[in-house]
This record gives structure tokens, sequence and C-alpha cells, in this order.
């Protein structure tokens, strides 16, 4: 339910509503005017929290704190959530070892974030029409020497720039 959706007191538009009392205990279904009589007994306001339920159902609790508690819901679910991006690096035919095992780090780096790493192996010139077997084996040799463990997303396939290969995080088993 968006934040703009939330009727309460008056702006109720229901004949009959499940009322839910302000710690937890259910009233049962009664019309909106004895909801509302009972809920300004208590001081407090009457609160639309589904209004797609048959009848819709309505809390008696402070509007304040009640909108205060959505916001702290909604900045937890926020915090727990993570993004992932797809991370790319580049290997060449002729990159040396060192500069491979750099860019293996890295790549162990962000899988360990979480992220998944789009792997080219760029291909210019006369290496674009070398056989598919050979440029594979160099694309498995990279993917070996990545010290971080992971499962391979996208198969090894031709792309435009050469050979391409998506790799994530592996499900860690518990």
């Amino acid at each position: 339910m968006l934040k703009d959706e939330i009727r309460i007191n008056e702006a109720i538009r229901a004949k009959e509503v499940r009322v839910i009392g302000n710690s937890g205990e259910n009233h049962g279904v009664m019309p909106v005017s004895d909801a509302l009589s009972l809920a300004r007994k208590h001081g407090l306001d009457l609160i639309e929290i589904s209004a797609k339920a048959k009848p819709p159902v309505v809390k008696i609790a402070d509007y304040g704190k009640y909108k205060y508690e959505l916001k702290k819901k909604e900045k937890e679910a926020k915090a727990k959530m993570h993004t992932t991006e797809t991370k790319l690096t580049q290997v060449k035919i002729g990159t040396g070892e060192e500069d491979l095992k750099r860019k293996a780090k890295k790549v162990a780096d962000w899988i360990e974030q979480g992220h998944r790493v789009k792997i080219d192996l760029f291909l210019w010139g006369r290496y674009k029409y070398m056989e598919f077997d050979f440029l594979k084996e160099k694309l498995e040799k990279f993917l070996a020497i990545i010290p971080e463990s992971f499962k391979i997303a996208d198969e090894i396939k031709k792309s435009p720039k050469g050979l391409t290969v998506t790799i994530e995080k592996a499900k860690s088993k518990k």
C-alpha cells in the first residue's frame, strides 16, 4: 500500500470493517461508525491497513506512530537490499602472466562482493579468425587462475569483440 493511499478516520469509505485493536486484539466486523467511536474512546485513530480485503481491515492506533513504524520498516528493508552490478573485465591473447593474475584478483574481489563479472577475451585483426577451441582454452586458463570460487552464469560464447563469459558467486552450502 502506498503512503498516499492510507485512509484514516472519516476518509474510510467502506460500510463495514474488520477492527484490530491497538495491542493486536481482534474486535471483529462492525460498522465504520462504531469502529470510529471505539477509536475515539481510546483517543486514537482508525487506520485502514488492508483496503482490498473483504471487509477492509482497520487498526486502532496513533497515526503518527503508525507512519513512523512504516518508515522504519521501509528503511530496514532498503538496508538489507543488495544491488548486484555486472562488472566487466577484458583480457587479450598477448596479456602477460602477472597482468592476468592482477586482473584475476580484481575479478575475485568483485565476486566476493556479490557482483556478476563479464569477462571478454578481446580479439582484433587476425586473432578473430583463430580456432574457437584454442581461444576457449585461453579464456578457461584465465578462469582457472581466479582465486575465488564462482559458477558460470553464461557459458563461453562468441561475441562481436571475441569471446565472452559471465561468472557469479557460487552459492555457499549451509
